[in-house]
């Protein structure tokens, strides 16, 4: 299908991109990778009057670390984080869901500020992001604030950004020696959204304990998941068969699933208990091993 018509806007500034979105109406939308928003488009199940392609001002494209925190810049595409050293190397649970993102053309133009924004629950990097215990940095014509990912998404497409602001980095604290992530995804096939995905973070005391636990959860509920309970179990622990099992448990039960064309919910549901284990095995191997 065709698009419905629109009106398009390719500022060169964030001010002035910041601008158009206040003069445009509620119904325009930022242009950064296009690969959510442009299916949309052609399907009609989404018809702004104008889009705000991004994708010309500067600035907005880095991954570093400064101040405690690895900063992702908006416009980072996913082919980079799934490409950086960095992140290859102390944020191996970033990198797991990178690398899972749909196919190698769609991660060439996909951002990771895009793939947050979209708030879909199906996406890999919000329950990666929850794990992290992330923030994000939302840029209007006040300035500038900050919203924890715990904060952020809201609801299925629905997140804390007002209509006015756009996202501009994310930051995800820098942690410790001890600190092992991972992310992984079931799917029907290779590049498909997940049948249920589980991202952990954990960070070990000097005792082998987990003093921090951060466990998100991919396409099982209306909105992406914190499985808070599962976490709070983990906390003063350490990993053995009968501590994660709890936690792969809790994390299952705080898991919503709705059965569908990828499976039943009671299935998805067991997928849960069993990805949050295997997860959780694999971030301590990385965590004792010294890889993040």
């Amino acid at each position: 299908m065709i698009p419905a018509s629109f009106e398009y806007s390719s500022p060169k500034t964030l001010s002035e991109a910041i601008s158009l979105l206040e003069t445009s109406g509620s119904d325009s939308k930022i242009l950064a990778g296009g690969q959510s928003l442009i299916p949309l488009m052609k399907l009609r199940l989404g018809s702004p009057s104008r889009l705000i392609d991004i994708n010309n001002i500067e600035g907005l494209s880095y991954i570093r670390e400064s101040d405690s925190f690895l900063r992702i810049g908006a416009l980072t595409r996913m082919a980079d984080l799934e490409s950086s050293d960095l992140i290859k190397k102390k944020y191996s649970v970033i990198n797991d869901a990178a690398s899972h993102i749909a196919d190698p053309t769609v991660r060439n133009l996909g951002t990771a500020g895009g793939n947050v924004s979209h708030a879909d629950p199906a996406n890999d990097l919000p329950a990666t992001m929850l794990a992290l215990g992330a923030e994000f940095v939302a840029t209007g014509p006040a300035g500038s604030r900050v919203i924890k990912a715990k904060d952020f998404f809201v609801d299925t497409f629905t997140t804390a950004l007002t209509h006015r602001e756009i996202l501009t980095e994310i930051r995800v604290p820098q942690y410790s020696p001890g600190t092992g992530g991972a992310y992984l995804k079931l799917e029907k096939r290779v590049g498909d959204f997940a049948i249920a995905g589980v991202a952990v973070q954990i960070c070990l005391d000097t005792d082998g304990k987990v003093a921090r636990a951060g466990i998100g959860l991919t396409a099982v509920g209306p909105s992406v998941i914190q499985a808070e309970e599962a976490e709070q179990s983990l906390l003063g622990q350490k990993l053995t068969e009968d501590t994660i099992g709890t936690a792969a448990r809790l994390a299952a039960q705080a898991s919503t699933p709705s059965s569908d064309l990828r499976g039943p919910a009671e299935y998805k549901k067991e997928m849960v208990k069993v990805l949050t284990s295997r997860a959780l095995k694999r971030a301590y191997l990385r965590a004792v091993g010294g890889g993040a």
